[in-house]
């Protein structure tokens, strides 16, 4: 190679070198002052783009697992409250079948009654978190029988993201009684199908029993139906209705056409109970409601001559009230003889709706609890996989920075040396 003052390859190339070790140098110190090996896009926009991903995915798993405590703590709530009604209609249950006993003042045991049910009315106004109360549901809005909690956020291959709900049930245990005040529909609009529909239809006595059957087409909350009887005789004379609410039910949130058929039937058995003062299930002379789909069925009486007329009617929801899930607790009235007895049964159904809100809360608590661990986890294995990564291997990097090192001083020496090569060309003109 010819020598040169103007042109020296030896040094071009020793520079080169250390230029490149400079290089890897400051990305070591990089990666040992942030720890990470892709600090930023320019490290490697692919991966750096896929961290970026993930890390979002983690603040918003975060997020969620707030929504899930916060869930957790307002079904806990909940339940405990489910928990104490249940209790307290035990307590009344007791009162009830000690009303039962011929030497007792009823009075007294239906005042204690009373008490038992304004504490559980005390209870289930209380039982809210955060504002949000779950065994009170009155709201006619669409929707309202139902909570939903954030669960997940799923993201798809194209990246769409979509939101995943855990949807839970409110339970309904007020003692609010419902009540019609809104304007019976008429024939056209009414969404029901029968020839009582409207319009007052006898039910004759004999000893094979007629019925009448009426179905509901159609329900929304606050939606209200009622069943008027008129025109009793003989044994059924005692059974004619004065209002709009003797026998009546008014369509909760979320109730479909069965709910409001099963509701409206046994407002109607009750209605006869009371009359009779015997159970729903047992009334004298065959008189019953029964509910099958959105089909109601009047049956009358078995024995012949106990005629009356029955009339369905259904009423607008605006001015209707919903009643309580315990709304029927206003119907036990211990202090005679007949209403203890009628109790009895009473007590029972409402007790076990306690419990149906009961086990459903504890449903949705466990599902709470199994998500929110999940996302616990989740959010672990998020973070490891970002790790993996963008994170340095700080062994792997104190090794090549003490090679770098030591490379960086061999590359200054051989720059040095390259650069004394023009001085040797002066010996040559001595």
């Amino acid at each position: 190679m010819a020598a040169s003052v103007l042109t020296n390859n030896s040094a071009m190339i020793a520079l080169q070198n250390l230029r490149s070790t400079n290089q890897n140098l400051a990305e070591i110190n990089s990666q040992i002052s942030t720890g990470k090996k892709v600090a930023t896009a320019k490290d490697n926009a692919a991966v750096f783009a896929i961290s970026s991903v993930m890390e979002s995915d983690v603040a918003g798993f975060k997020a969620i697992s707030e929504s899930l405590s916060l869930g957790g703590s307002t079904l806990a709530v909940a339940s405990n409250g489910a928990k104490q009604v249940g209790q307290l209609l035990n307590e009344i249950k007791g009162k009830i079948v000690a009303a039962n006993e011929g030497n007792v003042d009823r009075q007294k045991l239906q005042d204690e009654v009373s008490s038992l049910r304004s504490q559980i009315e005390g209870i289930v106004n209380a039982a809210q978190f955060n504002g949000l109360n779950l065994l009170s549901n009155t709201d006619k809005t669409a929707g309202s029988s139902t909570v939903d909690i954030l669960s997940s956020l799923d993201r798809a291959s194209d990246g769409t993201v979509t939101a995943s709900q855990i949807s839970v049930g409110k339970q309904d245990l007020s003692t609010q009684q419902q009540n019609i005040t809104g304007t019976a529909l008429v024939a056209a609009a009414d969404n029901l199908t029968g020839a009582a529909a409207g319009t007052a239809t006898a039910i004759a006595g004999a000893a094979t029993p007629a019925t009448q059957a009426v179905t509901i087409d159609a329900v929304s909350a606050g939606f209200g139906f009622s069943i008027a009887i008129s025109g009793g005789a003989v044994g059924a004379a005692g059974l004619n209705t004065g209002g709009s609410n003797d026998i009546s039910y008014v369509a909760r949130d979320g109730d479909t056409a069965e709910d409001a058929a099963r509701g409206l039937a046994d407002a109607f058995n009750q209605f006869i109970a009371e009359k009779d003062g015997s159970d729903p299930t047992v009334v004298p002379s065959t008189i019953r409601a029964t509910a099958t789909g959105g089909t109601v069925t009047i049956t009358g009486s078995s024995v012949a001559g106990d005629n009356f007329s029955v009339n369905f009617q259904s009423f607008a929801a605006t001015g209707n009230t919903i009643g309580g899930g315990l709304s029927g607790l206003a119907n036990i009235d211990v202090s005679t003889e007949a209403g203890a007895e009628s109790a009895l049964g009473e007590i029972e159904g409402l007790i076990q709706t306690t419990i149906n809100a009961q086990a459903a809360f504890g449903t949705a608590e466990k599902r709470v609890e199994l998500q929110n661990e999940f996302m616990s986890s989740l959010v672990d294995s998020f973070k490891s996989g970002i790790g993996a990564l963008v994170d340095a291997d700080l062994e792997e990097a104190s090794a090549r920075l003490q090679a770098l090192q030591v490379q960086q001083q061999l590359g200054v020496q051989a720059l040095s040396i390259a650069n004394q090569a023009p001085q040797n060309i002066l010996a040559l003109f001595r």
